[in-house]
């Protein structure tokens, strides 16, 4: 399985409802929240040119958001990306 990183502060929903999938799929990750320190949020939005969270990547691919995250599952591609090494 792919390292997953997702950038995400504490009191999202969105951060939640994206864990809450990827804890479905059994799938681990690491969570960086760009609201525990200063500079966070700028290297997050340096890496995705985004700055709303959370913020996705599966191994190096750029998921995106919450919703892009939830499309890939419902196009039944998320699973593929999820088993891939």
């Amino acid at each position: 399985m792919p390292e997953i990183l997702i950038y995400s502060s504490r009191f999202c929903p969105y951060c939640m409802m994206a864990k809450r999938l990827l804890d479905k799929k059994g799938a681990p990750y690491t969570e960086i929240f760009v609201d525990a320190e200063p500079g966070l949020r700028e290297q997050m939005m340096r890496k995705t040119k985004r700055r709303t969270v959370p913020q996705i990547y599966i191994g190096d691919y750029h998921v995106g958001g919450f919703d892009d995250l939830y499309a890939l599952e419902q196009q039944k591609k998320l699973d593929s990306l999820l088993s891939t090494a």
